[in-house]
């Protein structure tokens, strides 16, 4: 029984050596100056504005950089494929090409998210970058020994960086779902609460203009009292998670808005929504009213 037992945890080990490597390199201290370097720099040149949003992939509702991904990924592995079922030259260096065209725009999105993660995403994220780097070097090798007549060797550098970029990608899978980089970190809040209308306590006991934080049920909600009027949203920043009854309250372009405090991220205190990233999901918002002994009362989402 025992050697059965051992003999599953060593072909278990075996298995999980990825995924172990993986979660290594999230606690591994060796990159952290250059990481923190690079990250400060991108973020002064990248500073907060449109541009930034774009990147981000705000005017979308969701992060940019994966579905860009897609496309240079998708690119690089077709024309592999084509250079394995020997098909005419011209159709892969097209496809070729094309990866390395949106190689820029795939990086600069991915570099502005990772700037505004937490250092072990970080970690993770610039071996991922390194390796994504190397695979777009290797491409580009392979593009121009082409264009040079040599076909040959252009075929094995671009078996070459498709290994290299299947790194990449693996690293860029543990980023998205085990460390949760660009998920929606708010939560949905329709299927948590009961319908109807929920009490949350009374209006005279909540300090005016200063965000607080409440429970309802298993949610924790950021309530901010002006007078007699109540706004409630959900207190998780959807970018990582940070309570924004934390946050700065300000006015941009005329909006009132409430700042994460964590990664700049804005959120419109009228409906939640998003105003700056990097966040790109809204902060769930609740409907409120006050009834007349006091008792502020809401319910999920806005009409």
């Amino acid at each position: 029984m025992k050697d059965t037992v051992g003999a599953g945890r060593r072909t278990l080990r075996r298995f999980a050596g990825p995924v172990a490597l993986a979660d290594r390199l999230e606690k591994s201290k060796a990159l952290d100056k250059p990481i923190r370097a690079l990250a400060k720099v991108v973020r002064e040149k990248i500073g907060p504005g449109r541009a930034r949003d774009l990147l981000h992939g705000v005017p979308t509702g969701k992060p940019l950089h994966p579905p860009l991904a897609t496309v240079t990924l998708g690119c690089w592995l077709s024309a592999t494929l084509l250079d394995v079922a020997g098909a005419g030259p011209r159709a892969a260096r097209v496809l070729l090409a094309a990866g390395v065209g949106s190689a820029l725009p795939t990086a600069a999105s991915g570099l502005t998210d990772w700037s505004s993660l937490h250092l072990e995403q970080q970690r993770v994220g610039f071996v991922h970058m390194l390796a994504n780097v190397s695979a777009l070097g290797l491409f580009s090798a392979s593009l121009l020994a082409r264009w040079s007549g040599h076909e040959r060797s252009g075929r094995a550098l671009s078996l070459a960086g498709l290994g290299v970029a299947g790194l990449g990608g693996y690293l860029g899978g543990h980023l998205a779902y085990r460390q949760a980089a660009g998920a929606n970190h708010a939560p949905q809040v329709s299927h948590l609460v009961a319908l109807g209308w929920h009490d949350l306590g009374r209006i005279k006991d909540l300090p005016d203009g200063r965000p607080v934080a409440r429970r309802l049920g298993y949610i924790q909600l950021f309530v901010l009292r002006h007078g007699e009027s109540v706004t409630v949203l959900a207190d998780q920043c959807p970018h990582l998670a940070m309570p924004l009854h934390q946050g700065r309250l300000v006015i941009e372009d005329g909006e009132p808005c409430v700042v994460c405090t964590w990664h700049g991220s804005t959120f419109r205190l009228s409906d939640g929504s998003v105003k700056h990233g990097p966040a790109t999901a809204p902060a769930p918002a609740f409907q409120t009213r006050v009834r007349r002994d006091g008792t502020i009362q809401v319910r999920p989402g806005l009409t």
